[in-house]
């Protein structure tokens, strides 16, 4: 009879470990910057690189902020920070990605989405590291997808030509050619990212091939793979090939990264690649994007 009370006992006790966890376990949505910056590093409630703290801008929202000036390879401490502080454990999170976040996020999945990480316990220091929660670890972090608007994954032609500053070490992988060969692009994790493609750019159409935003390209954009970037257009212009929506090949037979999508082409050219402090440009859409399914 006793051994069957304990026996009782340990199952109630771990019914009830059980359903705690359940409880507990929290969604995030960790917002990771471009290029410039703007953010305090390691405060994942300054986001002042998007625009007002109260938009709504997904569940649990966290802002990841790396000084947008120095190599991907630099910087992505910070970001594994945070996806170790919120995306461990129990916890779930959802990403936003703009510009070279999308090297950020994608530089991560792949050199460092099958280590082993701690779980942590959601309360970063003011350098934005968490505790361990309880001594046990997994592989890779929980994330649900990665939404990315303006992704510079593919590298930009502005990089290329010398209109940024050759001496920020930033523009130096953000060159089409070192972008695309930095990891592989396709190595997930089985992670979707769904991208996000403006197409409002004039400034700098004589320099960025096909479609672009002022700042990237459609072939970047619209995660395109391969090793050459290629000039990719909406299909109302007759000089390019057409960018097609979801995962299927484009026009002229390049494909898409593995695991990547095109959720939105600016056919109506109306979103260019700023912010500009008001969570604008082509990130209103991934912020609409956020607000109605990052919960």
């Amino acid at each position: 009879m006793a051994k069957r009370i304990v026996r009782g006992v340990s199952w109630f006790v771990l019914f009830a470990a059980g359903f705690w966890a359940l409880a507990h376990a929290t969604n995030y949505s960790l917002w990771i910057n471009g290029r410039t910056g703007g953010g305090q590093l390691g405060n994942h409630a300054d986001f002042s690189y998007w625009g007002p703290a109260t938009a709504n801008a997904g569940v649990n929202k966290k802002s990841v902020n790396w000084d947008g000036y120095n190599h991907i390879s630099d910087q992505n401490y910070l970001v594994r920070d945070a996806l170790d502080c919120y995306c461990t454990g129990q916890n779930w999170c959802y990403i936003a990605a703009h510009s070279a976040g999308d090297l950020q996020i994608g530089y991560a999945l792949a050199m460092y989405g099958g280590t082993s990480r701690m779980v942590k316990n959601a309360s970063p220091n003011s350098g934005g590291q968490c505790g361990n929660l309880n001594g046990s670890s997994q592989t890779g972090w929980n994330i649900k997808w990665v939404d990315v608007g303006g992704g510079a994954a593919g590298g930009s032609e502005l990089a290329d030509a010398g209109d940024w500053a050759l001496d920020e070490p930033l523009v130096s992988d953000l060159k089409t050619s070192t972008a695309r060969a930095m990891y592989d692009h396709s190595s997930t994790r089985a992670t979707w990212f769904y991208m996000y493609a403006g197409a409002s750019g004039t400034l700098y159409s004589f320099v960025l091939p096909g479609q672009d935003d002022e700042a990237i390209a459609y072939h970047s954009s619209g995660g395109v793979s391969g090793s050459g970037n290629g000039s990719f257009c909406n299909p109302s212009d007759w000089f390019c090939n057409d960018l097609t929506l979801g995962t299927a090949k484009n026009e002229g037979g390049r494909a898409k990264w593995g695991y990547h999508s095109v959720i939105f082409r600016d056919n109506g050219e109306s979103f260019n690649h700023y912010t500009n402090g008001n969570w604008g440009g082509i990130m209103s859409k991934v912020r609409a994007d956020m607000e109605a399914n990052a919960r």
